[in-house]
């Protein structure tokens, strides 16, 4: 199969005797939604939608869907939502596709890359990458695999901004613009830093607990609730650290 291409075909079955009769067979159930339409019921081999994602954006790939069956083959421009695996096989049981227009902006999250050698760490200091991925809004067509950026020049104290992300035209990132991103700071103030911030991510903590409670919002591909509070916990520490370095 090819990347960016996906054939799969109607279903009319439902339930999980069906399903397991469809996984017998090799394929498994799926569902495609949104843009304004029904939901289709769909059945696919796993394997031809691995091989139709792209291997570095993974479920950020844009799809081309070729839909047999029902009244007349056709085709849908999608991206993978969701899909649930075995806990132990580690095999994909069901599959959820939403549709995407072209034309209209989506959110996604994608991998933050740092490269090179900050010179802060070079003569001792400590680096934090705050977020390891962040949310971007952009066209289908224009989404990034992911956002590098080169930290050769970082000092102790100094960090980087997500201003500083470098993205391709049409392509924002969703943080504030002064939000740090990474950070150099020096040893002497690690401990120093995290008792400082002790009571503030314990608040973070909190909130977090509750934003994860609240129902998720359109189609947009959110990273998972346990790596955004871990993210944000990081940000609440390192920024006390990087206040503190200057």
């Amino acid at each position: 199969m090819e990347v960016g291409k996906l054939e799969v075909e109607v279903r009319t079955g439902h339930g999980k005797g069906y399903a397991h009769k469809l996984r017998a067979t090799g394929r498994i159930p799926a569902v495609c939604y949104g843009g304004g339409e029904e939901p289709i019921a769909l059945a696919l081999d796993p394997k031809a939608l691995h091989d139709a994602l792209d291997p570095e954006k993974r479920k950020n790939t844009v799809n081309t869907m070729t839909v047999k069956g029902g009244a007349a083959a056709r085709q849908l421009t999608v991206m993978l939502k969701d899909f649930q695996t075995d806990p132990m096989k580690r095999t994909v049981l069901h599959a959820d596709f939403v549709r995407v227009d072209l034309t209209k902006e989506i959110q996604v999250t994608v991998p933050v890359v740092l490269t090179g050698k900050a010179e802060g760490v070079k003569i001792g200091g400590i680096l934090h990458q705050v977020f390891r991925m962040v949310d971007v809004a952009c066209l289908p067509d224009r989404i990034p695999t992911k956002l590098e950026a080169d930290i050769s020049a970082l000092n102790i104290g100094d960090s980087l901004k997500a201003t500083d992300l470098p993205v391709a035209a049409g392509v924002r990132v969703l943080l504030d613009p002064k939000q740090s991103v990474a950070v150099v700071v020096a040893p002497k103030e690690e401990k120093a830093a995290e008792e400082a911030v002790a009571a503030e991510g314990a608040a973070v903590e909190g909130a977090e607990g509750a934003a994860a409670a609240a129902p998720a919002d359109g189609a947009k591909a959110e990273a998972k609730p346990e790596d955004k509070k871990a993210d944000a916990k990081m940000a609440a520490r390192v920024q006390a650290k990087a206040d503190k370095a200057k």
